[in-house]
């Protein structure tokens, strides 16, 4: 099959248990909870998304003809070296696209793969560090992973349900919006009530990078 990339670049990672370490992110186009366009968001079942990742016309951006260009495509993104080679495939939601082929590509070119999804879509088993980031209102269906990243404040999540899940890691993210101070004080309160949680936050917007 083909692939849909809104983008990608090498940055470092600003967000989660993995944050700081240097990454090539691939953005792909499209989701199931939000079409990316502004005059749907507020009937969406996402409507905080602070992504772009409608199309294909961002900076290394393109539709691949098939998995070994676009890993090709990343590895050319790493440059030289092989070592703790990582690769964070993200969206919109990345598991649309992600499939055996792509997962076995990346591989072949010594990456260890992250993956961020909103976890409406079981996760391929070949992933090798998973975050999951749901979204209320939607119907999460992986109930595992390395780490579970809800952003808060989101009314109508389950907060008790999701510490059941099978996760390593139990992170809350401050909602990047107008009310952001409110946010980061919610947030805040979140995690002095419920210790199992610990916050994130977006340190890559703080730092000026992509």
């Amino acid at each position: 099959m083909s692939y849909a990339v809104k983008e990608m670049f090498l940055t470092l990672q600003g967000e989660g248990v993995q944050a700081g370490r240097r990454a090539v992110f691939v953005r792909f186009a499209g989701c199931n909870l939000w079409s990316g366009r502004e005059e749907d968001r507020a009937t969406a079942v996402c409507q905080f998304c602070d992504t772009d990742f409608v199309g294909t016309d961002g900076a290394g951006g393109g539709r691949f003809a098939d998995a070994g260009a676009l890993a090709d495509a990343a590895q050319a993104f790493w440059g030289e070296g092989t070592v703790l080679r990582y690769a964070v495939l993200t969206g919109g939601e990345p598991m649309l696209q992600i499939d055996d082929a792509l997962i076995d590509a990346f591989h072949a070119r010594g990456f260890e793969i992250g993956v961020e999804s909103n976890g409406t879509i079981a996760a391929h088993p070949g992933i090798d560090w998973l975050c999951i980031s749901p979204k209320a209102g939607s119907q999460v269906v992986q109930h595992k992973g390395d780490e579970l990243k809800l952003v808060w404040p989101q009314p109508g999540s389950d907060v008790a349900a999701m510490e059941s899940w099978a996760f390593d890691h139990f992170l809350i993210q401050p909602m990047d919006c107008a009310e952001a101070a409110a946010a980061r004080d919610a947030a805040i309160a979140l995690v002095m009530g419920r210790p199992q949680w610990r916050l994130t936050t977006q340190a890559h917007k703080m730092l000026g990078l992509r």
